[in-house]
């Protein structure tokens, strides 16, 4: 019978001390009031992270760049880094959907994430291959007919391991590096399977942009891998991780989009109308500039109604064509600002 494979590393103080801030962090959330995250701040760190792991693969597109791509709008840009961006979305939209321990679902988000940018998207790397920065070799990844047994090794470990998800889910993404299954994408896949395997310990963690702070740490992210590569252990990698997560759980609550008038959906929304003005669906989208009906009737319009902040010109027929949304009786409009008052309970 062979032995179980145990990735090498070793649990330090400094480990130890970002789990419990981590924990104690996490705790707090779990237990305070309203200290969820807002679906707005959902959204706003799901841009981030898929910016900020594109924009550590060379791609180029700003957070508005990537918004704007996300909301169907125009984005003038390379065609390859908007398809990198719209495979992102795709990927992480379906995060939920995948089991952090199955090989075909790594596969078919590698799919997802590679869609139209690799001709072997979705299937592990046929050849060898070294990562070199200039003409160094700084890393010599393993034969590629060793790869699908490697994944099925590190997959298999991972879901029967009883370490805590935070150093389990670091082993994940250093050993996904390590082994380096295919051909490109090999990076934004290991941040993506890190985030999974958080978000399956705790599912709002599948929102917080570790991401952004490993690009601003970018060079420290690349050195904790050749660390660790010298070393034949994930440690040095483990612990600059532990602290991306640890920066990213306290920035975490800094500021909250929803908060700001000008980001919360249902007050840019709100925004458009004019008092005693009812407009159509159309003119909505065309207002705020956006193509994709599904993406404004469920980031906009569905939260404005079911907020009761909008009201339908002919509620007893929704999708009539002559259709009109208004502000509702009891919202009024002062400046640029919208104020609840007491409802007329008379029929």
């Amino acid at each position: 019978m062979s032995t179980p494979h145990r990735p090498p590393f070793t649990i330090t103080p400094r480990i130890l001390g970002h789990v419990a801030a981590c924990c104690e962090r996490v705790g707090s959330w779990r237990g305070g009031e309203g200290l969820a995250l807002s679906p707005q701040l959902r959204r706003e760190n799901r841009i981030r992270s898929i910016q900020a792991s594109l924009a550590i693969e060379n791609n180029s597109l700003s957070i508005d760049q990537v918004t704007a791509i996300l909301e169907g709008r125009r984005v003038m840009g390379l065609p390859r880094e908007i398809q990198e961006v719209k495979n992102a979305i795709a990927c992480y939209d379906q995060l939920a959907s995948f089991d952090t321990s199955s090989a075909p679902d790594f596969l078919k988000a590698h799919g997802l994430m590679m869609m139209a940018l690799a001709d072997d998207a979705g299937n592990f790397r046929r050849g060898g291959v070294g990562i070199y920065r200039g003409n160094q070799l700084i890393h010599m990844a393993p034969p590629a007919d060793r790869v699908p047994y490697l994944i099925d090794d590190l997959f298999a470990w991972f879901a029967s391991t009883d370490l805590h998800p935070l150093i389990a889910s670091s082993i994940l993404h250093y050993e996904i590096e390590f082994i380096h299954p295919f051909s490109d994408g090999n990076g934004r896949m290991g941040r993506l399977w890190q985030s999974l395997a958080l978000a399956r310990w705790h599912p709002e963690l599948a929102y917080l942009p570790v991401e952004s702070v490993i690009r601003e740490r970018q060079t420290a992210y690349y050195n904790a891998l050749g660390a660790s590569d010298r070393a034949a252990e994930a440690t040095p990698f483990i612990e600059l991780i532990l602290d991306a997560i640890t920066e990213s759980l306290d920035s975490r609550t800094k500021s909250d989009p929803a908060s700001d008038p000008a980001s919360d959906p249902v007050s840019r929304l709100l925004a458009l109308f004019k008092s005693n003005e009812s407009l159509s669906f159309q003119t909505m989208m065309e207002r705020m500039q956006l193509r994709h009906r599904t993406y404004f009737r469920r980031t906009f319009l569905s939260p404005a109604l079911a907020a009761k902040r909008l009201e339908m010109t002919l509620p007893e027929t929704p999708r009539h064509p002559s259709q009109r949304y208004r502000l509702r009786v009891g919202v009024i409009k002062q400046g640029d600002h919208h104020i609840i008052v007491q409802e007329d309970n008379e029929s």
